[in-house]
């Protein structure tokens, strides 16, 4: 008997979807879209409405010896939350109530298959906003954005998504549910196993039901850009706002390449106005003397600076989220990234790309979300005629990997909010010493002994030399 009718019959009230072409697309997440193939038939899919319904699937996959791999809306990069086809996946997207709203705790109780731009639209009414909010903010869900710790735009000022998670219910391998967390916004009672989970991308257990924190909207925004000669020169000039006393709430910087393409691709003329541009957001009382702040200090490091019109700023704010692209031209092969390093490194990696340039001949831009010094870089070089796209070069994957040990190598990070997935984990294996992953594989055993739960991803399996 297959999979899908053990659970039709054990589990009639649950939706379930056998293997088939219909189910293809969970074999893969936005960042491993490209490998999929048309047609191929996809693993068991089953959609709980309820924690009750994901604990019973958990139970019966586990009595089975079936991997469970947690879904959300399926936006991630990193692989995450793909699957094999004889896989049970269980998706959480019809587990999506906003179950409370306290405003004067500031709290919010929602399920795992809220949208995160969801949350803010019903927020509204009371005068409060979820901070978190990753490029994919108007699509993916609260589920997804825990399983990675998201980031995200407003981090620089409201940090990423642990820092807004209280507590969490959660569903373990063997279908028991645990509470970690509190209500409060402090308390040292036991191991923080809230912010174990937070980040663990599936590994340890479903999200399925978030505690979250939630901050008053600000009583006022103020989009400022500035423009730079140059990339070298917009790089530099991060640390004037270090320096300031204003804290942004988002500080984003583009560089050239990046606003070529930008350009390109939605028939702007951002280029025109500068090489690289940052793009900060102000908010909270005393806007004036931030800006005012702020752009002395821009302005004396060479920046040409303006506080944008209501209207553009939306429209300038919407083409960082999604206007980059790379043309109407050549066909590329791309790598993508999101290393962070500490802020004062920011104009090192930018000059390292001409390096990379040159010895891989390959083209190299990045945005970063330049107050906390996450990047997400693009290693890309065009396709010529009869080349596979599915297949990448060799020197472009060395030297994405080239430019991951220059990150570690000043003090940085493989992942600053995508996750390792599954197509990180070599260069996790960078990151993580031989005894940092017996710790992080002892964790596992302990809450999935069988290796159930998302099998394969998050954390690695062998040591890579560093060397």
């Amino acid at each position: 008997m297959s999979l899908a009718q053990v659970l039709a019959d054990a589990h009639p009230d649950i939706e379930v979807l056998a293997p088939s072409p219909a189910t293809g697309p969970y074999l893969h997440d936005t960042g491993t879209r490209r490998a999929a193939v048309d047609g191929a038939v996809g693993p068991t899919v089953a959609y709980p409405r309820t924690v009750e319904q994901v604990q019973d699937l958990v139970r019966t996959a586990a009595a089975l010896g079936v991997p469970v791999v947690p879904r959300g809306a399926g936006t991630g990069l990193s692989g995450g939350a793909v699957a094999d086809a004889d896989h049970l996946v269980v998706s959480t997207d019809r587990l999506d109530r906003v179950l409370e709203v306290s405003p004067l705790d500031e709290v919010a109780v929602v399920e795992p298959g809220v949208v995160n731009a969801d949350l803010n639209v019903h927020l509204e009414p009371y005068g409060l906003f979820y901070a978190p909010d990753p490029a994919s903010h108007d699509i993916s869900t609260i589920g997804g954005n825990v399983a990675t710790n998201a980031g995200g735009l407003r981090c620089a000022k409201y940090g990423v998504t642990r820092e807004s998670v209280l507590a969490l219910d959660v569903v373990l391998a063997d279908g028991s549910l645990i509470s970690v967390g509190r209500r409060t916004l402090k308390g040292v009672t036991g191991l923080d196993l809230a912010s174990l989970f937070v980040g663990s991308e599936g590994i340890l257990g479903i999200v399925v039901r978030a505690t979250l924190r939630l901050r008053p909207v600000p009583v006022a925004r103020r989009t400022l850009t500035a423009f730079f000669g140059s990339t070298a020169a917009g790089a530099q000039a991060l640390a004037a706002i270090t320096r300031s006393p204003v804290r942004p709430a988002v500080v984003e910087f583009l560089d050239e390449p990046t606003l070529r393409d930008i350009d390109e691709t939605n028939g702007t003329g951002l280029r025109e106005r500068g090489a690289s541009l940052v793009l900060v957001e102000l908010d909270g009382y005393g806007i004036d003397e931030q800006d005012r702040d702020l752009t002395a200090a821009l302005t004396a490091v060479g920046g040409t600076v303006r506080a944008e019109p209501p209207a553009e700023a939306e429209h300038l704010w919407h083409l960082r989220r999604h206007g980059r692209g790379f043309g109407q031209g050549t066909p590329r092969w791309t790598i993508g990234e999101d290393i962070a390093v500490p802020r004062s490194v920011l104009p090192d990696v930018y000059a390292y790309f001409a390096e990379l340039e040159q010895r891989y001949d390959v083209r190299v831009s990045a945005v970063a979300h330049a107050g906390d010094g996450n990047l997400h870089p693009v290693l890309s070089r065009d396709l010529g005629p009869g080349d596979d796209p599915a297949v990448l070069p060799d020197d472009l994957t060395e030297a994405a990997t080239a430019l991951v040990r220059f990150a570690l190598a000043h003090g940085g990070t493989v992942s600053g909010e995508h996750g390792i997935g599954s197509v990180k984990l070599d260069w996790a294996a960078l990151e993580l010493d031989e005894r940092n992953l017996v710790v992080q594989r002892a964790v596992k055993d302990a809450l999935d002994p069988h290796h159930l739960l998302n099998p394969g991803k998050a954390i690695p399996h062998a040591l890579v030399a560093t060397a």
